[in-house]
């Protein structure tokens, strides 16, 4: 556990495509200090970086854009078909991201130590970071939501939304080890509510 003074680290997690970056937002337009593990990760794997520099020695340059920049699409394809090689992945994009996840929230509790610190990270139990935050938040939805949802924002063909999904732990296993549990196909006005109702529950932790 990161905690400092008074400070209340937060991991908020979920499945892909539940509505996690929705709450995220909302806990920020209330005041909440968001760190987001999907911006930390593509900061680390700016061309040049070293983290970019093990990707293509691992996965070759068939992975880069005509910019140098990663193809997330291309790294998608040869990783999530294979588990050895999606950990692979994650040993060397997580440490990194850890390190700076970990220096925002230094950060965070030097401007001000009663701050509320969310940590949006899809892959909080997977990759053993829920030992390092102080309450878990959890938002949960359907898995046929999930798959609309993927169809519509990427593009995805069912099979592909399915092996994502499949490629995460189940959400009733987060839920279970969750603190609180937002629902991500409430309306966004109930959504709203629940998320200030919740903030106002964390505040009342300090």
């Amino acid at each position: 556990m990161i905690s400092f003074t008074a400070m209340v680290l937060v991991g908020l997690t979920g499945g892909i495509a539940t509505g996690k970056s929705t709450v995220a937002r909302m806990f920020k337009r209330c005041g909440a200090i968001v760190i987001d593990a999907d911006e930390l990760a593509r900061e680390v794997v700016k061309p040049g970086k070293p983290a970019w520099r093990e990707i293509v020695n691992t996965f070759g340059k068939t992975v880069l854009n005509p910019d140098r920049t990663l193809n997330r699409h291309a790294l998608g394809a040869i990783v999530f078909p294979d588990k050895t090689k999606l950990r692979q992945l994650e040993r060397i994009i997580h440490p990194r991201v850890a390190r700076e996840q970990a220096r925002l929230t230094r950060q965070a509790a030097r401007k001000n130590p009663d701050a509320i610190v969310i940590y949006d990270v899809p892959l909080l139990f997977e990759a053993g970071i829920d030992k390092r935050v102080d309450k878990i938040i959890v938002v949960t939805t359907d898995k046929e939501t999930q798959i609309a949802r993927l169809k519509k924002r990427n593009a995805f063909s069912r099979a592909e939304a399915i092996r994502r999904i499949r490629n995460q732990m189940p959400l009733t296993h987060k839920v279970r080890r969750a603190d609180f549990v937002l629902e991500g196909t409430l309306k966004p006005a109930s959504l709203r509510q629940a998320v200030h109702a919740l903030i106002r529950r964390l505040h009342a932790t300090l």
